[in-house]
């Protein structure tokens, strides 16, 4: 941890991992999400710019908020190489009050604890009360993450995780279940799904990597963003099908993979059946119980800024 000569702490990975156990991450979301449906915060899409010379881009996430009197953004850039692009991330902090910047961090850490509360924050809202069984498809850090945050929500009798990177891997198997002694490894992503009642997809997959289409009446499948163009980890048809939410619906249409291909089907963004902002603020509508529930998120720029709000608390407190 350092500080710049106007007082800003700087804090690099290691240090923003350190302050994370102090961070209540779904606090964070659930508090963001309310000043959005209060009119308190506003979100701007995500702007990508391009490098000359097809040097690489950076996407900036940005947002203000009001109520937390604070605004700031997230630049993310992909630098190709020879040898493998980089990609890394960092937000800056800026206070409302004094326009200085109070904090630049590295963000890796904070997307993926901010992707998994913003999902554990849909769970919550949208899965049913009673629901017991839990699938998770993907093995990597964002799908712990995923498991860490919902493990509470609901009272799981049973937790399956699928991954092609968990077969015959027996140190991450071990890991997931070190994680929760309810996981049970799965080995087909399909069977996986069978009766479960919630189905988190945490994969960087830009294909379909279930069969959404066969999953019953009530079942909720969140799916959540990577870079790949036009990324749907469900096939776009299912959106015909199910109830659909997302993260905000000003945003995610024009950026979620499976919905701008949906549009081509016939489905329109006017079917979405309520975002975040709204259930977390009571003015939309919960599902009926009739149809399957899709949950889509590509992710906000006040998500980043309310997790780093969160962890300039703890790094002050």
């Amino acid at each position: 941890m350092t500080q710049t000569p106007k007082s800003a702490l700087v804090l690099d990975a290691g240090a923003v991992k350190d302050l994370l156990p102090k961070v209540d991450a779904l606090g964070a979301m659930r508090a963001l999400f309310k000043e959005l449906g209060q009119g308190q915060a506003v979100q701007p899409p995500q702007t990508l710019t391009l490098f000359p010379e097809d040097r690489g881009d950076f996407i900036t996430y940005m947002g203000a908020s009001t109520g937390a009197e604070l605004f700031g953004a997230k630049v993310s850039p992909y630098l190709p190489h020879p040898d493998g692009a980089v990609i890394t991330a960092w937000t800056v902090l800026m206070s409302m009050q004094t326009g200085q910047p109070l904090m630049l961090c590295d963000s890796g850490e904070l997307t993926t604890e901010r992707t998994a509360a913003t999902t554990a924050l849909a769970v919550d809202h949208l899965a049913k009360p009673d629901a017991t069984t839990l699938t998770i498809i993907g093995s990597g850090k964002v799908a712990q993450a995923h498991l860490r945050h919902v493990a509470a929500l609901r009272d799981w009798a049973k937790i399956r995780v699928y991954s092609p990177n968990l077969q015959g891997n027996e140190a991450l198997c071990q890991i997931w279940k070190d994680l929760d002694p309810r996981v049970e490894i799965s080995i087909d992503a399909d069977a996986a799904g069978q009766g479960a009642d919630v189905v988190m997809l945490c994969t960087s997959s830009g294909t379909p990597v279930i069969n959404a289409e066969t999953l019953p009446s009530g079942t909720l499948v969140t799916s959540i963003s990577t870079n790949v163009a036009n990324a749907h980890e469900v096939a776009p048809a299912f959106l015909k099908l199910a109830e659909v939410y997302c993260d905000y619906r000003a945003t995610t249409p024009g950026a979620a993979g499976e919905m701008k291909l949906a549009a081509e089907l016939g489905w329109s963004e006017d079917d979405i059946c309520g975002d975040l902002a709204e259930l977390q603020t009571e003015t939309c509508a919960r599902p009926s119980g009739e149809k399957p529930v899709f949950f889509r998120s590509i992710g906000l720029g006040l998500e980043d800024i309310f997790m780093a709000r969160a962890v300039y608390d703890a790094a002050t407190s």
